[in-house]
């Protein structure tokens, strides 16, 4: 990252493709003066003045000739989404048109700007955190109103004040430990009850943002549901209507499904990965059985299953052995083909596993397919308390986890009678965890991968 700010970078803000509207940007010292070269006032001799949107012309170095009309805005340093000067250059929304206007600022002086490297110089020059950085291409791919919400609020820095209130915690109480070591006769003794109560709210705070995570993770990653269950009980025929779609093949043949199919499915504000696998039996065919396996390596990693029994024929040995295949796991029995005469006892089949969710559906009818979505959605997707923050990235909140760790353990000691200066050490461990969190302490090969992420021109 050494002498990124010494260069000025150029490139297409708006997504790709035709549209009424697209925006160049060019950030760094050189903005103006590069700008100034593609582009033409109208009026002659006109100034361009900051934050004074002006009507010209791009202006074709080589050919010597207009070829676009825009506006252009001038953004002076420091107050900018990049704390450098900037300047953004509207015009119609046609890719060959914002192309051109891109390589002719190369070919002026600009360089390309990386993915994320707008936001990455608003990072470095401290305008934003890591934390907010983040959190703004979190907004721009929102999948839901409430992700984006949440997003935006964590942009406005609604995530870091709770961070950072956590560490001001933190640093108060080692500053008051370290006081009672150094001056023992000074009076700056602190009690070990206020010790273990300021430790033991630091631990709550940092525990409720771990447990959000299983909100954030429907909202930003999705959670994997595996369809589940013997040959030909109507999995694939379940998939596709869930997806309201023809997305699998369905024949009235044993075995049709060999592979497994995945899709994106969205209800409510949560996102949530089908699969739909082979049916889980004695294979006849090779491939099928290669399908069973990967069927299996699926559900042993997904975070629920949806296990369907065809209640058209009496339950099998198999349907059971399944039952105890995934105690382990968030399960929801569906008992399929209820528009045909029952013969299964869902009773006996319900009884080796009571505390999972039971519905009847017709998966071809599309009898009771909404109740389902919103069982899914009651059983998968936690609740979000009124105000309480919500953890979107792993990242995040394996950090979280190690900071949890420092002050359990700190815990632990000043239970057992240590002395201050060994439990101390464990809160001291927290800091520095705080500060990958936010971004203050920098790892170059992180700080790139978080990046990249982003699309180009943000």
């Amino acid at each position: 990252m050494k002498g990124m700010f010494e260069d000025t970078i150029i490139a297409v803000s708006t997504p790709f493709g035709s549209g009424g509207l697209g925006i160049v940007r060019l950030s760094g010292r050189k903005s103006l003066s590069i700008a100034k070269k593609i582009f033409k006032p109208k009026k002659n001799k006109a100034k361009i003045r900051p934050l004074r949107p002006i009507l010209g012309n791009l202006y074709h170095l080589g050919r010597k000739e207009f070829f676009e009309e825009a506006y252009l805005i001038y953004f002076p340093q420091p107050r900018t989404y990049t704390r450098e000067d900037m300047v953004e250059i509207s015009c119609h929304g046609s890719p060959v048109i914002l192309e051109e206007a891109v390589r002719l600022g190369i070919k002026a002086g600009a360089r390309h700007a990386n993915p994320g490297e707008f936001t990455l110089r608003a990072y470095l020059k401290g305008r934003i955190d890591m934390l907010q950085a983040t959190a703004i291409n979190d907004i721009i791919q929102a999948s839901s109103y409430k992700q984006a919400k949440i997003s935006f609020d964590q942009l406005e820095g609604s995530l870091s004040r709770k961070i950072s209130s956590i560490r001001s915690q933190i640093i108060h109480l080692l500053s008051q430990i370290e006081a009672s070591i150094e001056f023992p006769d000074e009076g700056l003794r602190i009690s070990i009850k206020q010790i273990a109560k300021t430790i033991k709210d630091a631990v709550l705070s940092v525990k409720k943002l771990i447990e959000s995570f299983n909100l954030g993770k429907t909202l930003a990653e999705g959670l994997t549901l595996v369809i589940a269950g013997r040959t030909n009980v109507g999995k694939s025929t379940l998939f596709n209507s869930l997806l309201e779609k023809e997305r699998a093949i369905v024949t009235p043949y044993p075995g049709t499904t060999r592979d497994y199919l995945r899709e994106s499915i969205k209800i409510g504000d949560s996102l949530f990965t089908l699969i739909d696998t082979a049916g889980m039996g004695r294979p006849i065919h090779p491939v099928e059985k290669e399908g069973i396996k990967r069927g299996k390596n699926l559900a042993s990693q997904a975070d629920g299953i949806l296990l369907l029994f065809d209640a058209s024929q009496k339950e099998t040995p198999e349907d059971l052995r399944l039952i105890k295949k995934f105690k382990d796991k968030k399960t929801i029995f569906l008992f399929n083909k209820i528009d045909l005469p029952q013969k299964m006892k869902k009773v006996k089949v319900q009884n080796e596993k009571k505390s999972w969710s039971a519905l009847e559906i017709s998966a071809l009818k599309g009898t009771n397919i909404d109740d389902l979505k919103e069982m899914i959605h009651d059983l998968f997707v936690p609740n979000q308390k009124q105000e309480e923050e919500v953890v979107l990235h792993l990242r995040q909140k394996l950090i979280l986890e190690d900071i949890s760790n420092c002050l359990t353990e700190a815990q632990r000691l000043l239970e057992g009678g240590y002395p201050e200066e060994v439990y101390s050490e464990e809160i001291r461990k927290s800091i520095p965890l705080i500060g990958q969190l936010t971004g203050e302490i920098r790892t170059d090969d992180i700080i790139e991968d978080i990046f990249s992420r982003f699309c180009v021109g943000k």
